[in-house]
């Protein structure tokens, strides 16, 4: 779902991404997946440091990750700043809610081996 607004003065070419981060991979908690984020995209062309082989970009809005409790907070915020955005929406992970004993079951698709 994408909403425009005419950008305000000064702020010519914004635009951000606003959605919720999904869960984290590596651990089953869902630690920092309940608030909505506003992150901006990435204007200008960004520079690799020929030394130390950093990235730079002249483009400081890309570092920022503005944080809201609601969804509606963050489009609020948005379209009073006059920030064009797109709102991408969380999909939720199916559950298959199974018993530990299932492991063992002798009507197992595939035989269980170590």
């Amino acid at each position: 779902m994408a909403r425009w607004r005419e950008p305000g003065p000064g702020r010519i070419g914004m635009h951000a991404k606003i959605y919720r981060p999904a869960r984290n991979a590596m651990q089953s908690g869902k630690a920092n997946t309940r608030e909505w984020i506003l992150e901006y995209d990435t204007v200008g062309s960004r520079a690799t440091d020929p030394l130390m082989g950093w990235t730079s970009s002249n483009d400081t809005r890309s570092q920022l990750r503005l944080k809201f409790d609601t969804r509606e907070e963050a489009i609020a915020f948005a379209q009073r700043e006059g920030i064009e955005f797109t709102v991408r929406e969380p999909r939720e992970p199916k559950r298959i809610i199974k018993s530990y004993a299932e492991n063992f079951a002798s009507n197992r698709r595939r035989p269980w081996t170590h």
